[in-house]
């Protein structure tokens, strides 16, 4: 079982003139954040299995799940444009 101890996080609040942001998207803070360990697995299976494992998870997953995934892909896409 993984251990999460949250960790305050100071936020800082970019001007509204800076040209890094967007203007269209909302402001996000981050008021804490956790450490976890975990193992990153390349796997192989079946197309039915993979179906399988995608429903399980769909079922499982918590309305944060899905905001981690959103700004995890919206901060990779981000950085990709700036290079």
């Amino acid at each position: 079982m993984k251990k999460k101890t949250p960790t305050p996080t100071t936020t800082t609040t970019l001007p509204s003139s800076s040209s890094a942001l967007d203007p269209d998207l909302p402001i996000i803070k981050i008021v804490s954040e956790e450490e976890e360990l975990f193992v990153k697995m390349e796997l192989e299976m079946e197309d039915e299995t993979h179906d399988m494992l995608v429903k399980w998870g769909k079922e499982v997953a918590s309305d944060e799940d899905y905001i981690e995934i959103a700004v995890r892909a919206g901060l990779k896409h981000g950085i990709s444009s700036n290079k």
